[in-house]
């Protein structure tokens, strides 16, 4: 099982550029670190002690090949791969609230099916885009024609003209922000007014309909159509729209992709489907190759190649143009496999390095304002969604209850956070001013009850009764939560604390594992 070769071609860009920087780059991480952080960004949590122990004692020069492929290809580890990208990307597409209004149109869970079931068959991303953008059919499970893919738009195509569905699609599937040209030109970039409502015009067939529960005007939910469109000047045949310039005169748009590739001006859906010639262009497009590449390079590495990652263009290139330019090409070569994509990634050297700086590389900072050179692994902090995941793996406990009960438990869980700490997108990113040990106090809840209980049959106790001594307890304990062996004075802490418990082993484990849980360095990606 060897390395991928896309691999070598990636380390060579990212070498090429330390070397015009005379920038040497960190160590590599140790094998509990990189596992720990494989485990996070592959599967959404830590490993387990087992999981751990079994990747850190193989002796094998290939295992962290194996470790990927096992992660992206092993049965065992499907439903866990789907969950966490299935809520990566339904935060993505909907966001963290959307579907949790009672007067929205979007169904979470029929989001989230359509996207886990997608995941756990490794669909390809061009299918992926595809369906999301052309999909009929109605959003809840279990209804006559469900199809969860129209969650996407159906909450935005009916308001406004469907200029939210127009933004959406351009932002997240091609890299290009227009969403301010709908009033204007864009003042630092291509795009202009008329590009906006060009765009906009492959949404003006689609529609979203409310649908009723039976007997009463209770929506029980939504369905989105393709119907035909009259035009705003009431002719299907010329079916055009218009906009406003801001000096008040009337323009008149059509369906035409952001290349310039025009299609049929018709309103019917008979002589044209508009959506379905859009996701066409789309896929013929190198900016969904590059958008995509640019995405996940930035989930792994903590920044993309822009800054935003959503915003391509000649007005704001990459740092590292020819590494986007071959790993998209690739990528599309590779007929749009996400998961070689994601090992691709996972096992480069950049991936592999510590986030310990060195004398060379102090400056290789993104958090002040340069450009990433990715000379070493940059800190960030777990998603509330991996925080979640990761104390749940702590309790060593298997999830209970149905998956519609476990989603239901998990969703109420981070709600509260959302509500409490302002990890939704927009602005209340900003309302979060507490230090991360004053939150992760706030969870101490039923979540960390059950990872620090002492009772028989729960983690402490296996680990008690699984290790040779409590100096060997206590490691293990340090490398489940933080991939590490624990420090001198960590050690006379816990002899100390020890000595309080009157000898009681689990009791001082559960003290050291309450600390650990709530530690900055427990929910942060090292």
């Amino acid at each position: 099982m060897q390395r991928p070769e896309m691999c070598e071609r990636i380390d060579a860009r990212i070498e090429s550029v330390w070397t015009d920087w005379e920038m040497r780059p960190s160590a590599e991480a140790d094998d509990a670190t990189w596992c720990r952080r494989v485990f996070l960004d592959l599967i959404g949590r830590i490993p387990s002690v087992d999981e751990l122990e079994a990747f850190t004692d193989d002796r094998s020069p290939q295992k962290h090949v194996a470790l990927v492929q096992r992660l992206l290809h092993d049965d065992r580890y499907t439903a866990e791969y789907a969950n966490h990208w299935a809520g990566i990307w339904t935060n993505l597409l909907i966001g963290r609230s959307g579907g949790m209004d009672r007067r929205s149109l979007t169904d979470r869970s029929g989001m989230q099916k359509y996207l886990r079931d997608s995941f756990a068959g490794n669909r390809t991303y061009d299918k992926i885009v595809f369906d999301l953008v052309t999909a009929t059919g109605t959003t809840k499970p279990g209804t006559e024609n469900f199809n969860g893919a129209v969650n996407f738009l159906v909450d935005k195509v009916n308001a406004e003209k469907g200029t939210l569905a127009t933004s959406s699609t351009s932002r997240i599937f091609l890299g290009q922000q227009v969403q301010c040209t709908q009033c204007h030109n864009h003042p630092f970039n291509q795009w202009k007014q008329q590009k906006f409502w060009e765009f906009n015009s492959f949404f003006r067939q689609t529609r979203a309909l409310r649908r009723f529960q039976s007997g009463t005007r209770d929506i029980d939910h939504a369905e989105l159509i393709d119907q035909d469109f009259a035009g705003e000047a009431g002719d299907p045949d010329d079916a055009l729209v218009f906009y406003e310039l801001r000096n008040g005169l009337t323009k008149v748009a059509y369906p035409v992709f952001t290349d310039g590739t025009e299609v049929d001006v018709s309103g019917f859906v008979s002589d044209v489907n508009r959506r379905q010639e859009l996701a066409r262009l789309m896929l013929q497009s190198e900016f969904l190759d590059k958008m995509i590449v640019n995405r996940m390079w930035a989930h792994f590495l903590g920044y993309g190649f822009t800054r935003p990652i959503d915003d391509l263009g000649p007005h704001n290139p990459p740092t590292h143009p020819e590494l986007l330019d071959e790993l998209a090409a690739e990528f599309r070569r590779s007929s749009y496999d996400l998961k070689k994509l994601q090992a691709w990634i996972t096992l480069s050297r950049p991936y592999r390095l510590s986030a310990t700086k060195n004398a060379t590389n102090e400056l290789d900072d993104p958090s002040i304002g340069e450009t990433p050179k990715f000379s070493r692994f940059y800190l960030r902090q777990m998603s509330a969604e991996q925080l979640y995941q990761s104390l749940l793996t702590a309790t060593g406990a298997t999830p209970e209850g149905s998956y519609e009960e476990q989603e239901q438990q998990r969703r109420r869980w981070l709600q509260q956070f959302v509500v409490a700490f302002g990890t939704d997108e927009g602005d209340e990113a900003t309302t979060f001013n507490g230090s991360i040990p004053q939150a992760l106090m706030l969870f101490n809840g039923e979540l960390t009850r059950r990872a620090t209980k002492t009772e028989t049959g729960g983690f402490l106790d296996r680990l008690t009764r699984t290790s040779k001594s409590p100096r060997e307890s206590v490691r293990r304990l340090f490398l489940a939560g933080l991939a590490r062996q624990p420090t001198a004075p960590e050690i006379r802490i816990a002899g100390k604390l020890m000595a309080a418990r009157e000898g009681d082993q689990k009791e001082m484990l559960g003290d050291m594992w309450w600390a650990i849980l709530n530690s900055n360095e427990f929910i942060m990606q090292h």
